[in-house]
């Protein structure tokens, strides 16, 4: 997203004491999740170089104990084709204007659906 904007979201999630990584490109988000363990995720559905679909569809491959921890966060969502990832997914939507909502839906992501324990060997 925009470098305003990740900055809003990094101050918001560092006000209810998350650490918080970000991306400008839907390859860098993919690498992230990837290399680090994150409790949830926020995405732009503008992804720079890569189509929304295949950032969520990765980041289900690759971390799939992010599945019902995926906020996205965007402009109008006026586009069919984003509305139907969204739904088909499960992901919740917060709309730009409305950035101050973040908080609390994360919150409450991580209350209600608390990560699964890895497994001890």
């Amino acid at each position: 997203d925009e470098p305003s904007i990740r900055n809003i979201l990094y101050v918001l999630l560092a006000g209810i004491g998350c650490d918080a990584e970000t991306a400008t490109s839907g390859t860098q988000a993919l690498a992230l999740v990837e290399r680090e363990k994150f409790d949830a995720l926020l995405l732009d559905l503008r992804c720079l170089n890569v189509k929304p679909e295949e950032v969520v569809g990765g980041v289900q491959r690759i971390r799939p104990s992010l599945i019902g921890r995926v906020l996205v966060v965007t402009g109008e969502v006026a586009d069919q084709q984003a509305l139907d990832l969204i739904e088909r997914n499960f992901l919740l939507h917060v709309p730009r204007n409305r950035l101050e909502e973040v908080k609390g839906i994360v919150s409450a992501m991580l209350t209600i659906a608390p990560l699964p324990k890895t497994p001890s060997l």
